[in-house]
């Protein structure tokens, strides 16, 4: 449930680099803001329409995650051991699985309202949390934290630590036993037939 949360929260973090730089939290309320009055309006969504929650994560959220980092620290060590194709192979199957994952929870969306944590971030920083809590229904409220780097000059997310757990860490144990048993070449198999499988799903 944690999980899915905070996957539902990660793909609501979408939205195209503006002209101007904004300030990572900002652009956290603003984007958030926007994409969940889409969603409240939009019942195929909300009814599981997955292809369409795909569409609307492919074409706001990409521009905003540094999948590449986040497929690094999902990796830990073995990432230096993986040769440049392996590691473009890498991160695109990662990328692929959480997109997907992320516009299943997108279509989980049932009123959860985001309250944002005040935030004192200076201009010369280029590494920030920006710390928001999902409030439920019901529900006990869940803390969701977005580590984000700043690249040039646009803010992008390279991690999600829901009520204290990473999300992208938490795959790591995952791959490093799949690296122990059958490769780097073995784990994007692994990777692959797992996207394929949700693809049918």
């Amino acid at each position: 449930m944690r999980r899915l949360i905070g996957l539902v929260v990660a793909t609501l973090l979408i939205g195209s680099a503006a002209a101007e730089p904004i300030a990572p939290d900002t652009l956290v309320k603003n984007v958030t803001s926007d994409v969940l009055n889409i969603v409240s309006k939009d019942p195929e969504i909300q009814s599981g329409n997955t292809a369409k929650a795909i569409a609307l994560v492919e074409a706001k959220l990409l521009p905003d995650f540094d999948f590449k980092r986040m497929t690094a620290l999902a990796m830990g060590k073995d990432w230096r051991q993986a040769s440049l194709d392996q590691q473009s192979a890498l991160t695109s199957e990662f990328r692929t699985l959480l997109v997907r994952t992320y516009s299943r929870a997108l279509t989980a969306y049932k009123n959860q309202t985001i309250d944002y944590k005040p935030a004192k971030i200076a201009d010369d920083e280029t590494d920030v949390m920006v710390r928001t809590e999902i409030k439920q229904p019901g529900a006990k409220s869940v803390s969701i934290d977005y580590a984000m780097e700043k690249l040039d000059s646009t803010w992008k997310v390279y991690d999600i630590t829901v009520s204290g757990i990473s999300l992208v860490l938490s795959f790591r144990d995952q791959f490093s036993a799949e690296v122990r048993s059958g490769g780097i070449d073995g784990l994007i198999k692994t990777l692959h037939a797992k996207n394929v499988i949700k693809a049918s799903a």
